[in-house]
């Protein structure tokens, strides 16, 4: 880690607050040669682990199938510090990287609550409507499993 930014952590409860309020993430799996393949995703944050909806195939969840570790980051960009040198501009920022190992969900209450945190963080003037059971059958749940995290923040 870089000495100065050991001096810019984020707090567990500040880490927390960028988990939840954050809309967009971005996931890393492993291709079957090693090589990194990120995604952008929405997500929720709930029970200390996160959670993704999407297609129930794909890229993503083949990787994940073959290797469970994941990598997932949050960052929120507060704004461009200025200075009057263009090599000593900067940014005001917090970010959140996570380490840990990921699975597809198949249990119907668990998708079934999960897509209704994600109702509830992305269209909130829908959550009083029912879901169908097809839908949530087909719809693809990744539950990651937090093994560690950091955050650190810049301003």
């Amino acid at each position: 880690m870089q000495a100065r930014m050991k001096h810019h952590q984020l707090t567990d409860e500040q880490i927390c607050s960028l988990l939840k309020t954050e809309k967009t993430g971005h996931l890393a799996t492993l291709n079957p040669d090693g090589s990194p393949y990120v995604v952008p995703v929405h997500f929720v944050y709930s029970d200390e682990r996160i959670y993704i909806h999407g297609l129930p195939k794909g890229q993503k969840i083949d990787n994940l199938t073959q290797d469970a570790r994941v990598c997932f980051c949050v960052e929120r960009m507060d704004g461009i510090l200025l200075d009057e040198r263009p090599c000593d501009v900067n940014t005001a920022y917090q970010s959140v990287v996570i380490k840990g190992h990921a699975k597809m969900i198949s249990d119907m209450a668990l998708k079934n609550t999960v897509l209704r945190h994600i109702i509830e963080k992305y269209t909130p003037s829908l959550a009083a409507a029912p879901l169908p059971e097809a839908a949530v059958r087909g719809t693809g749940v990744i539950e990651i499993t937090i093994d560690e995290w950091t955050g650190k923040y810049f301003k």
